[in-house]
């Protein structure tokens, strides 16, 4: 009987031995193969038993660090790194507990990679791939690089933990490479081979997302529009099942709300007939965003246009190809209706019948229906045509007559929709960045802007705002490296407006403007038809240029030409430079990309020529200049860089001075 006592307390002391020593729980930043900065008091942190003590001990320095959990059992204590090094390994041990080790650590030089789908984008994966992306697997052979992905999800309130990809920190090598963020692996390779210490990348991205997603609600709290915002996201409930449940049956009864009020204005199409007079109706260029014609309207907009229909097709059964719809669309061929969808990312297809296809002109009309936010018709020119019989194409790109009907601010405000968590204030900053403070970082690099494309002029404050915030959460001053955003789409051939380039200009500002920051111009590796540029190498590699110079000390240059000031002499516009290393050059027999304008801010094509380190610039149809602009377009010509290789940034004299500026997109 004694005996079998013995044994079952034995029993319940292993019990009990064990269940304790589960309590500590590390944060999912601290597992094996980890990188912890070098040279830092860098926080090592995690739960336990409340008011239990915790010792860490660290291989490096033999030495012990101790706290207390608090009520909530959460405990923290800072330990003393080395310079670059290892592997080391650190114990944590609960008072009375077996220790939890952590192997083969690291100590170097640890980087935060955010933003969206280019930063998401991986070195091989299913859905995209950089150039000679096989070659770059089988060569990613750097052990002492390290890698670690925050796996994408939504929190409408700050989390202390996270989830990963694999098993937290994974050595870098090519079964764990291809999936991994491409511009993340190419910044970390170059700054591992020139500094030669080891790296860890913590890439925490989500394709498609806004820059207020990755923003605190402190942060937002006083910006138009968005700190509500912020503000009604911390009232969710707390799992994603729960919202979508609670927004549900909310949303549904408003669709089914706005579909009768829709059915009560389809019936009007007397707008798509050839003989209608629109010459009072507005101009519009599609495909493109309704917003920037009818800035903050939410409703349905009339749009129609004539083309010629080649003989050839008289008579014959053909296609229209829209791209897609956002939200909803009725379309029409000369007075009859041919098609009409539900769904801003399905690409239109739709089929006309032989019996109303006619030689000469013809009218294309359709009806736009925008429930909320930005609406339109998306895609590029090239996904924008009638197809013949025998494939040959017409184009439907350009410029299209518009006009606002329904209004549907008449009805009850749209429901938050929460299955589009992702593009709400705070939601990543709670899930997929505040769980990482206040792990010791070197500094940041931020790929994103795609997503705040019409609200330029707001992105230069939010920008700095989150800068500003990240910097605030972890304490100091890090350095923070943008990257701006690639050419893309057709190339414009045109002086035009751009949201692109209000975009890329409201980056400049923000790297000009923000102390220890910096940007990688990428304005001439991008792809007219692929938003993802394939060459993340090169992406990579300015952004190391970045940081080599600026936080590391290297003398190497790390930007292209950038714009300083101007001088007026005459007929001519004289451009001052920094950042030219041993001087400006063109790529090509002669510089392109630049537009001049006088009083009545008509930009014309410029003559442009480098003298010393200044460039000159005029035009016959301009006698006396007053602004002048370069590579503004989505997809601008453009070569001027310096001897170092590297391209200028975009820019725009008129953004500077007193003229007014014509603001494309809206805040």
């Amino acid at each position: 009987m004694n005996t079998i006592k013995k044994l079952a307390s034995l029993v319940i002391l292993t019990v009990v031995s064990a269940v304790a020593s589960a309590e500590i729980k590390m944060s999912p930043l601290f597992t094996d193969n980890m990188v912890m900065q070098q040279k830092s008091d860098a926080p090592v942190w995690g739960t336990a038993e409340p008011k239990a003590k915790v010792t860490v001990k660290t291989s490096w320095n033999k030495a012990s660090y101790s706290a207390t959990a608090d009520e909530a059992g959460k405990w923290m204590v800072k330990v003393s790194t080395p310079k670059a090094g290892g592997p080391y390994s650190i114990s944590i041990t609960e008072q009375g507990t077996e220790p939890i080790t952590i192997k083969n650590v690291l100590i170097g030089e640890v980087w935060i990679c955010s933003g969206q789908s280019n930063m998401q984008m991986p070195v091989k994966g299913n859905w995209a791939k950089v150039t000679n992306c096989d070659e770059e697997v089988a060569n990613a052979k750097y052990p002492k690089m390290r890698l670690i992905s925050v796996e994408r999800l939504t929190s409408s309130k700050p989390e202390d933990n996270f989830t990963t990809y694999g098993n937290g920190w994974m050595e870098c090598s090519p079964e764990n490479v291809a999936e991994f963020s491409a511009t993340a692996y190419f910044f970390g390779r170059e700054i591992h081979k020139k500094r030669g210490v080891p790296v860890g990348l913590i890439h925490t991205s989500w394709g498609g997302t806004t820059i207020e997603a990755w923003m605190s609600k402190e942060a937002l709290a006083g910006v138009k529009d968005l700190g509500s915002q912020a503000e009604f996201v911390s009232g969710w409930p707390a799992t994603r099942e729960e919202r979508r449940a609670k927004s549900q049956g909310a949303v549904d009864a408003w669709n089914r709300l706005s579909n009768t009020f829709d059915d009560a204005f389809v019936q009007f199409s007397d707008f798509s007939e050839e003989k209608f007079d629109d010459s009072r109706w507005d101009n519009m260029k599609l495909p493109g965003n309704l917003e920037r014609v009818y800035s903050g309207f939410d409703g349905h907009v009339l749009v129609r246009r004539t083309v010629d229909i080649p003989a050839a097709w008289a008579g014959k059964e053909i296609k229209m190809h829209i791209g897609g719809v956002d939200d909803k669309d009725f379309t029409y061929f000369n007075g009859t209706q041919i098609g009409g969808e539900q769904g801003w990312n399905k690409a239109r297809v739709y089929t006309i019948a032989g019996n109303l296809v006619k030689e000469g002109k013809t009218t294309v009309a359709i009806r736009i229906m925008d429930k909320s936010g930005n609406g339109g018709i998306s895609g590029n020119d090239q996904s924008f045509y009638l197809e013949g019989p025998d494939g040959s194409k017409v184009s439907l790109a350009g410029n299209w007559k518009s006009k606002k009907d329904a209004d549907y601010s008449s009805m009850p405000a749209r429901p938050v929709n929460m299955y589009n968590e992702p593009y709400w204030s705070t939601v990543l900053y709670n899930s997929m960045i505040a769980p990482l403070v206040p792990y010791t970082i070197k500094g940041a690099i931020w790929y994103q802007g795609c997503s705040n494309e019409d609200r330029a002029y707001q992105y230069q404050d939010l920008m700095r705002l989150l800068i500003a915030d990240w910097r605030d959460k972890w304490g100091y001053d890090f350095p923070f490296y943008i990257t701006q955003l690639a050419n893309y789409t057709k190339r414009q051939t045109q002086p035009t407006e751009s949201t692109w380039a209000e975009l890329r200009e409201a980056q400049l500002m923000a790297a000009r403007t923000v102390s220890n920051t910096g940007m990688a111009v990428t304005i001439d590796i991008g792809e007219a038809y692929d938003i993802h540029p394939r060459n993340k190498q090169e992406v990579g590699r300015r952004l190391a240029l970045q940081a080599l110079n600026k936080t590391y000390g290297m003398q190497v240059a790390c930007s292209g030409p950038v714009y300083e000031s101007y001088e007026i002499d005459g007929n001519v516009i004289r451009l001052k430079f920094s950042s030219v290393a041993g001087g400006l050059v063109v790529k090509g027999d002669k510089l392109e990309g630049f537009t001049i304008a006088g009083a009545d801010h008509k930009f014309h094509w410029a003559d442009a020529k480098i003298v010393g380190n200044c460039i000159e610039v005029s035009c016959k149809d301009v006698p006396k200049p007053l602004a002048v602009r370069y590579a503004w377009a989505n997809n601008p010509l453009g070569n001027l860089f310096n001897t170092a290789g590297l391209p200028a940034s975009p820019f725009r004299t008129d953004s500077w001075q007193g003229i007014t500026i014509s603001k494309t997109s809206r805040y």
